[in-house]
């Protein structure tokens, strides 16, 4: 299968003021948010996507553009409402310190696949249809590129952190253990065998190693040294200026 590199959007007028924006229209990015999608986009610009995937949100359309802008090779910025934001219900709009009084609140903190937002979605929900739509895009990915191909999934905390769950094998009711920044970037690596989490929360370093090896000169693997096989003793990484 392909490679999905998993970039929340920048920060919001709405994550400065401490509000959870949910699915409200007209929340854009900030000016440390437009700053912030500039430097994913330039980390990306050495990788050679097959598709720029987003929430239909604003603030994840202009993080796409921009990923998008950076690129010498014209790509067009599709969206996926699989991947949008989770719907918050009566809990949209408002600050965090006082959702933090709610008697719910704590359900969300230590067992969220029991979460149901009032007027809104079940995070077991949110997950379902986040990871359907990435396994989705991925296997379409993978189909008209190839297994090697790279893409790119533009999203929202609570989802990228649910997906990167089901990567792992995590229970959703552990998936608070991981973080997800803004405008972070996060990859996954999905094979017949396996899912292989590459790298979570990510905020600077070279991203080129995930362009495609080209296959010219190489030796064909065995069917003990499959790609999607783990190696065992963790392997030497990936080849520089492949």
């Amino acid at each position: 299968m392909a490679t999905v590199i998993l970039v929340r959007h920048g920060r919001t007028t709405a994550n400065a003021a401490g509000t959870l924006t949910g699915r409200l229209p007209g929340v854009r990015l900030d000016g440390t948010g437009a700053e912030q999608a500039v430097r994913a986009a330039e980390r990306l610009s050495s990788v050679p996507l097959a598709a720029i995937i987003s929430s239909p949100l604003e603030r994840c359309r202009q993080t796409a553009k921009a990923i998008a802008g950076a690129r010498t090779d014209p790509i067009r910025v599709t969206t996926d409402r699989g991947i949008t934001e989770c719907d918050y219900g009566a809990w949209q709009g408002r600050p965090l310190k006082e959702l933090a009084k709610e008697k719910l609140w704590s359900t969300v903190q230590t067992q969220p696949s029991a979460v149901v937002f009032p007027e809104g979605e079940s995070m077991s929900a949110m997950q379902a249809r986040a990871v359907a739509a990435v396994r989705r895009q991925d296997a379409a990915v993978d189909a008209e590129h190839g297994p090697g191909a790279v893409w790119v999934a533009v999203s929202h905390g609570d989802v990228i952190k649910s997906v990167l769950a089901d990567a792992l094998g995590m229970h959703l009711d552990l998936f608070q253990r991981l973080h997800v920044d803004p405008a972070s970037i996060s990859v996954i690596r999905y094979t017949a065998t396996r899912p292989y989490v590459l790298a979570t929360n990510t905020h600077a370093g070279d991203l080129s190693w995930l362009a495609p090896a080209r296959p010219r000169g190489q030796r064909r693997r065995s069917r003990t040294q499959r790609s999607d096989d783990a190696v065992v003793g963790g392997g030497a990484g990936p080849s520089t200026g492949s």
